[in-house]
């Protein structure tokens, strides 16, 4: 299910990537599995599926997705621990707590954030 929040400041077509990426690693969407075509999810969701096409080329560029010409797209096989995403978040993760303990956030407390995220999954 692909929720758009609409006060959120990133674009629709991330937001649209962002969700469909994460079924994807969390394998909600199965390797080699048929996403549902441009036109069904933009009726869907309401928009223009030039977003949608958008985020589907987003998600092709970075190995998610495949297209087979007259079938349509697919779930890639992907590896979790080798995704560029999964780079990508960790060299963010790493730049908010360095922010972080420059305000005296100190190590226990940002592991007991992840503690607490953990048990929350």
């Amino acid at each position: 299910m692909i929720s758009i929040n609409y006060r959120d400041s990133r674009p629709i077509y991330e937001q649209i990537a962002d969700s469909l990426r994460i079924q994807i690693a969390k394998k909600l969407i199965l390797p080699d599995e048929k996403l549902p075509s441009v036109r069904e999810l933009a009726s869907e969701l309401s928009i223009n599926p030039n977003t949608i096409q958008r985020a589907i080329r987003l998600l092709e560029q970075e190995g998610y997705v495949y297209t087979i010409a007259g079938r349509g797209t697919f779930a890639a096989k992907i590896q979790r621990d080798e995704s560029p995403r999964r780079q990508e978040l960790l060299e963010k993760f790493d730049e908010l707590c360095k922010e972080l303990m420059v305000y005296d956030v100190t190590k226990d407390e940002l592991l007991e954030r992840i503690k607490t995220m953990k048990g929350a999954r």
